[in-house]
């Protein structure tokens, strides 16, 4: 198990874009990699289940044209895109891996969102991919959820990035720009609300009650279907099967679970 330092190398995600051979990168940091991406464990995971797909670095891209979202949409348009529909599709392999936890932990899937924060602090274009409940040790402050807030504005989902490439040159133009005095308003917002309800609460700590809250009252009411389905089809709880993918993959996403709440570092 790494050490998390007391502040974050903000070009560690660089670094390991450039790796020729990313299986040389330790268990407790690399989860999957393809020829074109790779996808790691967000150290601050800011929900159950939280992951970065990171695009390699190879030419003709280089470090600087990967350097984050921006920069990315600088180069020509069909670069741009094949970058972001690698992304994509390294994502959705991640998904199904998450799909495959939360079936073996919690017995049901929810909702899983992938997309950019506009304005990083992290060198390196990082997609991220994490579960929709936000309910996690590491969510403690309000730049942090507000950043991740799939309705706010400032989390950019990936299938929205790409719609973009369709849009009217003007508009593609206009959003690729990323202007950070369009964003950063966003982070604070004086409104903490619920995604899910749209409730406003005046503290990080009431906010967080109350997802804790939702995410009990969603396991209820999963569990409560799952329990009339196995009485509808009149079997043994015992025999309700839930579906597990290969088991070194598994226990690799396991580790995305939060399991205690760290203050040595905040990112």
């Amino acid at each position: 198990m790494t050490t998390v330092p007391s502040a974050p190398n903000l070009a560690i995600f660089r670094s390991y874009a450039s790796k020729l051979d990313p299986t040389t990168l330790p268990p407790s940091i690399l989860l999957s990699h393809s020829d074109t991406c790779l996808t790691v464990f967000d150290s601050f995971p800011k929900s159950i289940f939280h992951l970065l797909v990171l695009p390699r670095i190879k030419p003709p891209l280089s470090a600087h044209h990967l350097a984050d979202l921006r920069s990315l949409l600088r180069c020509e348009k069909s670069v741009a895109k094949e970058v972001l529909m690698n992304l994509n599709e390294e994502a959705n392999t991640v998904k199904k891996m998450i799909e495959e936890e939360m079936m073996k932990k919690y017995k049901f899937k929810w909702e899983i969102w992938t997309g950019f924060r506009p304005i990083s602090s992290m060198e390196h274009l990082h997609l991220h991919v994490l579960s929709a409940d936000m309910y996690s040790p590491r969510m403690k402050l309000k730049k942090h959820y507000n950043s991740f807030h799939p309705g706010l504005g400032f989390f950019l989902h990936l299938k929205d990035v790409i719609s973009w490439f369709d849009a009217e040159p003007s508009y593609y133009g206009r959003m690729a720009k990323l202007d950070r005095s369009q964003y950063e308003p966003l982070l604070k917002d004086d409104d903490l609300c619920c995604w899910r309800c749209d409730r406003a609460f005046g503290s990080m700590r009431k906010l967080k009650a109350h997802l804790q809250d939702e995410f009990d009252q969603l396991t209820k009411r999963e569990k409560a279907k799952l329990e009339r389905k196995r009485k509808r089809a009149e079997v043994p709880a015992s025999s309700v099967q839930t579906p597990v993918g290969d088991d070194e993959r598994s226990e690799k996403v396991a580790r995305v679970t939060p399991s205690r709440d760290d203050d040595s570092a905040q990112r």
